[in-house]
């Protein structure tokens, strides 16, 4: 049984993503900032949820304590958010940290995790809107930043590990109906969890460091 670890596992996205792996037969270790309030997450069959604020060092290092050498088939890195839409320093700071450097931290400390497991992949929720080609109207711009920065972090950490046979992609779920996409979203969180799968499920090693949105079209940087 291949094992699935995704943050952020508490809504969205995540909880449709976890939802979809364990029907697939997958163990799943979903993590949430409070799991005693993840619900929806405790109904799902198959699923250990596990306490992580990806903002905190000190719990970023209590999780990867308590998985200990765990085997991690696929590494998900969900969690993320949507930060300030006017200059604030503070805020920007606290965006770039959660969705940049948390993912980073998390994927090194993993390494070894997935690296003994059978499918050695790791995945971060992207953004189209991390594309600078793509960039026409200047919107979002501390959002696209943040995702423009984890994607060469990524691409980085990819071209880093390629020897040792780790595929590490970046993923577009696109416009879905979530807290943060809002009601009037192009697409569901079980439409777009179903895509991202199949991608995921499809990759292999020669695509390490690419760039896909939940269809498979190949994003540009």
């Amino acid at each position: 049984m291949p094992n699935l670890l995704i943050t952020g596992a508490n809504r969205g996205i995540g909880l449709e993503l976890a939802r979809e792996y364990a029907a697939a037969g997958w163990r799943v270790m979903g993590t949430a900032r409070q799991p005693e309030n993840a619900e929806q997450l405790h109904a799902i069959d198959n699923i250990e949820i596990l306490q992580l604020d990806v903002a905190k060092d000190d719990s970023i290092a209590r999780f990867q304590s308590d998985l200990g050498d765990q085997p991690v088939d696929l590494f998900i890195n969900n969690a993320g958010i949507f930060g300030p839409q006017q200059l604030d320093g503070d805020a920007w700071l606290e965006l770039m940290n959660i969705n940049v450097i948390a993912p980073v931290k998390l994927a090194n400390g993993l390494k070894n995790n997935v690296a003994r497991s059978d499918h050695k992949k790791m995945v971060v929720i992207s953004s189209q809107v991390g594309s600078i080609a793509e960039n026409e109207t200047g919107e979002m711009m501390y959002y696209r930043s943040s995702k423009a920065a984890v994607n060469q972090a990524w691409k980085s950490l990819a071209n880093q590990w390629k020897d040792e046979q780790l595929t590490l992609t970046m993923m577009h779920p696109g416009w879905v109906q979530t807290d943060m996409g809002g009601p009037h979203a192009d697409l569901t969180p079980q439409q777009s969890a179903s895509g991202m799968r199949a991608i995921i499920d499809s990759l292999d090693h020669a695509q390490t460091g690419s760039f896909h949105d939940y269809s498979g079209r190949e994003i540009p940087w």
